[in-house]
């Protein structure tokens, strides 16, 4: 694998357990947390001139972490967060095909 991803994980992985402990110490609710990533992920799925030229693999490819976080901020409790292989198959499993496949 390559070390840029791994890095990626690990970086993912700190934000989610960041998010799951804001949640824990009553500074942001879980739905503070989906909403801002809601927003994060509209802006690369939506109309923007930024993304608009890029397939819709490489758009997943951009969304891809901001899903993991979404999940990951959705599936907290009290217990730990899933693991990052548990978390990226959920991702695969909730992605919705765009509205202008190519």
């Amino acid at each position: 694998m390559n070390v840029a991803n791994l890095q990626l994980e690990g970086l993912m992985m700190a934000v989610a357990s960041i998010n799951n402990l804001l949640v824990h110490k009553g500074l942001l609710s879980i739905d503070d947390i989906d909403i801002a990533l809601r927003k994060a992920e509209a802006n690369v799925t939506g109309d923007e001139r930024t993304y608009e030229d890029m397939s819709p693999a490489n758009r997943d490819a951009i969304c891809f972490p901001i899903r993991l976080l979404q999940i990951a901020n959705n599936a907290q409790g009290e217990a730990d967060i899933p693991p990052f292989s548990e978390l990226a198959k959920m991702v695969g499993q909730t992605k919705e095909p765009y509205n202008d496949q190519r």
